[in-house]
């Protein structure tokens, strides 16, 4: 290795020292101090805790609840990716359609991703409040509804709200990037497939499908990662009730944590969460290595 060579590897590493520094004291250091605080009885309201091995996973996975709560999880997780995922698709390919006033539509459907996530839990909370809520006023003036329906206080209903609200906050997101897909389709196949005669749906799976199949696949997979990390529209608006019917990963690590006081249970919970997300990203970076 000549001395030219050298020096650029040299600057290489220097310039990724800040990063390498920043990813050790920002998510390194803190994960494996989660891993080890799994393996105490550390807790909030005392200074003292002692190392107790697996005694936390032990409770974990003897809890009943802990499958409740991985199915709860999958469910949320499943339904806020595959609706928007769904809507967004339709929406791109109408606006992929350049009619008048299409780039003024598509940008104000952008503003509900734009929109802080709290706001939009307290805005669908009153949308959905059993009392005073807008639904119900619209449903009852249709003749569809006889008496309020109390959308937060049923399993089915409570969960249905959240995933109505992570709904209509991320098909813009399925949206921009499909969109930026099917800007990569061919105009000459489209119009070769045109003059063999198909139809717009043997064009949707015949050819736009297959164009944009990469594309999909990376945003599910993001999506899927998003939606397991998801904390702020369940906490604002059911904080996982009633009776853990929207309880995630999220909002129980927070609980066992900052209600109950047991960062042990809290971390053991994390780690477990942890470990569901890291499968998906290793398919999200093997996909990306093989696009």
């Amino acid at each position: 290795m000549n001395r030219s060579t050298r020096n650029q590897t040299l600057m290489g590493w220097l310039l990724l020292v800040p990063a390498l520094a920043i990813f050790a004291l920002m998510i390194f250091y803190p994960f494996i101090n989660s891993i080890f605080i799994s393996f105490t009885s550390r807790n909030l309201l005392y200074a003292k805790s002692a190392f107790i091995g697996f005694e936390n996973y032990r409770k974990l996975f003897s809890d009943p609840n802990t499958l409740f709560l991985v199915w709860t999880t999958i469910k949320f997780v499943l339904l806020s990716t595959l609706m928007p995922f769904t809507i967004g698709l339709i929406w791109a390919l109408l606006m992929n359609q350049k009619f008048k006033g299409s780039e003024f539509v598509r940008g104000l459907t952008l503003v509900n991703w734009i929109i802080p996530g709290i706001a939009i839990g307290f805005l669908w909370s009153w949308i959905f409040n059993g009392d005073y809520g807008i639904l119900n006023a619209l449903l009852g003036k249709l003749g569809l509804i006889e008496k309020n329906v109390i959308w937060f206080g049923g399993r089915q209903t409570s969960m249905l709200a959240v995933v109505t609200a992570r709904t209509w906050q991320m098909f813009p997101w399925y949206m921009a990037f499909i969109m930026g897909g099917l800007q990569g389709v061919s105009n000459d196949q489209c119009e070769a497939a045109r003059i063999d005669g198909v139809n717009n749906l043997q064009m949707f799976r015949h050819v736009i499908i297959p164009a944009i199949k990469p594309v999909l696949i990376l945003i599910l997979l993001l999506g899927t990662i998003g939606n397991l990390q998801h904390f702020d529209l369940i906490n604002v608006m059911t904080g996982g009730g009633p009776e853990r019917a929207t309880s995630t990963f999220a909002t129980e690590v927070y609980k066992k944590a900052f209600k109950e006081y047991s960062l042990g249970r809290a971390a053991s919970l994390g780690v477990i969460w942890a470990m569901m997300l890291s499968l998906f990203s290793i398919f999200y970076l093997k996909r990306i290595k093989e696009d």
